[in-house]
């Protein structure tokens, strides 16, 4: 479990802004993927479709 820290609030707002109309990327996604970046970390997801717009985003894709 990750802190919601003010850095990831800041990327998450941008992911929305930039990938909400055009990927449907919501707040928690942009969320999960805002920690996912600014942790340096892999993103595992089902769900490529509202992440694999976010460049520099480090994705895991498996079928659940």
């Amino acid at each position: 479990m990750l802190p919601l820290t003010e850095n990831i609030g800041h990327r998450a707002s941008i992911y929305i802004e930039d990938y909400a109309l055009s990927h449907g990327v919501r707040s928690a996604d942009a969320i999960i993927a805002a920690t996912a970046m600014e942790n340096n970390l892999m993103l595992a997801t089902g769900n490529k479709k509202h992440f694999q717009c976010i460049s520099g985003l480090k994705l895991k894709i498996f079928r659940p």
